[in-house]
């Protein structure tokens, strides 16, 4: 079968909730227009099953696919991402133009700094996307997720020691091969052709 990992679109800022409950932003207008290209991308794929990361920001991104082909989707929490406790959301290219401390830590790998366990991380990932795999041999699933979710499997995939290594763009599209025998291989890392015009600098 073939696992379609789809990172989110770009999502708004939310620099601290009001009552330090977990930060979950919707997306800006910008990220309406990616998460509608996702669409674009896939439309010649025969897709059989969606799941989706509980958070807003991913659910967004797959509502145009699910209207499109009226398929369920399927909430999955062991795809959500390393953040998914934290009361701030700032979207990753505004560390960097900040030249934030937290985005030199996340070019590192390090998780740490964000009080995550990165090897129980990458554990819960792994055995929600391979439960997936499981479930429908023979099949295509898209998943929409997040950036260290979609490092946590590749990076398993790839047998990558780093919990971050590379950096998938918004509405970007991954795909992973999985045999019925357990081998799994990546077919394509981070397609952007369909939103190259809209991604962020």
């Amino acid at each position: 079968m073939e696992l379609v990992l789809v990172r989110h679109a770009l999502p708004v800022r939310i620099d601290a909730t009001d009552d330090g409950s977990p930060a979950d932003p919707g997306l800006a207008e910008l990220g309406h227009q990616q998460a509608r290209r996702v669409v674009e991308a896939l439309t010649g794929d025969e897709i059989t099953h969606l799941y989706s990361s509980p958070a807003k920001r991913a659910l967004e991104t797959a509502a145009p696919l699910v209207e499109k082909l009226g398929l369920p989707l399927t909430i999955e929490p062991g795809i959500a991402e390393f953040d998914v406790a934290h009361s701030s959301y700032v979207p990753v290219e505004e560390l960097r133009a900040a030249d934030d401390p937290r985005w030199h830590l996340l070019v590192k790998g390090d998780l740490y700094h964000a009080d995550v366990d990165p090897v129980a991380f990458r554990d819960r990932v792994v055995a929600a996307v391979e439960a997936i795999a499981q479930r429908h041999p023979g099949g295509r699933a898209v998943l929409f997720s997040h950036s260290g979710t979609i490092n946590a499997y590749t990076g398993h995939v790839t047998s990558q020691d780093r919990a971050l290594w590379f950096a998938p763009a918004y509405a970007s599209v991954t795909r992973i091969g999985a045999a019925r025998d357990g081998r799994r291989g990546i077919v394509s890392l981070n397609e952007t052709g369909h939103v190259r015009d809209l991604l962020t600098r």
